[in-house]
């Protein structure tokens, strides 16, 4: 098992890997929710460590909040810059099937803050091919 705060690339793939036919396919049936955990908090745990830093916050409730994107240091009360979406969404972003302009543009992606656009340079972090 990952520890907390690193992800084993190899072990991230693999967990993404398993639910590409459902973010392919938005009518196959739902992951069990400790899969979709997995993969979930594997890529952000990704992102923060591509993107070591603590001035942008990524959500994905319920599973992960990350810190990443050098810069300013935010330590108390709501951050500044706030990167948040569902589950699905987030792998999709992570998986390059969804761009971060798409994920605005649907309401999908909710971004706040002058840094939040900078995740956008950072994904995808599994890259899956368009089918």
């Amino acid at each position: 098992m990952s520890s907390r705060r690193t992800a084993d690339p190899a072990q991230t793939r693999a967990a993404v890997v398993a639910l590409q036919d459902w973010l392919r396919d938005g009518s196959a049936p739902d992951p069990e929710r400790s899969v979709l955990a997995e993969a979930v908090r594997l890529t952000a745990r990704s992102l923060a460590a591509a993107a070591p830093g603590a001035s942008v916050e990524v959500r994905v409730p319920p599973f992960v909040a990350v810190q990443c994107i050098a810069g300013p240091r935010h330590t108390r009360g709501t951050p500044p810059n706030v990167v948040e979406t569902d589950p699905r969404s987030w792998l999709l972003l992570a998986t390059g099937l969804m761009s971060v302009t798409e994920g605005a543009g649907a309401g999908v992606l909710q971004m706040s803050g002058s840094r939040a656009g900078e995740i956008a340079a950072w994904l995808p972090i599994v890259p899956l091919s368009a089918r």
